[in-house]
């Protein structure tokens, strides 16, 4: 059903370091800076998922990278990690593809399987 999907390369740049979590960080993550293109896209997907008969996500779309998985780090110790580091001056890159992936269950996340990959056309 992916494949239908007809859209540009996108060009992404990523935002702040932060993690997820609240008051239990969970993850530490990388955000990407949303822009429409991007926004569109996973509307689109959110979309062509629910006309297969799945379930809306439930959560609000973060565009990110997760960094690390975390278990016993306190929220004022993510805290302190991520004052003390920044992202800054990275340049844009460009994105050729968008891709499906599933996880396995297991202690942490992951492992994740990539199922199919989609291009993007140039």
């Amino acid at each position: 059903m992916l494949g239908i999907i007809r859209r540009t390369e996108l060009e992404l740049r990523f935002d702040v370091l932060t993690s997820f979590g609240g008051r239990r960080p969970r993850a530490l993550v990388a955000t990407m800076a949303p822009t429409q293109a991007l926004m569109d896209l996973q509307a689109e997907h959110e979309r062509l998922m629910r006309r297969v008969g799945l379930d809306a996500e439930g959560r609000k779309f973060t565009p990110h990278v997760t960094l690390a998985r975390l278990r016993e780090s306190s929220s004022r110790q993510v805290a302190n990690y991520l004052s003390a580091r920044v992202l800054f001056g990275l340049l844009p890159f460009r994105v050729s593809r968008f891709v499906l992936f599933s996880s396995r269950a297991s202690v942490g996340g992951g492992p994740y399987i990539v199922e199919a990959a989609y291009p993007l056309a140039a």
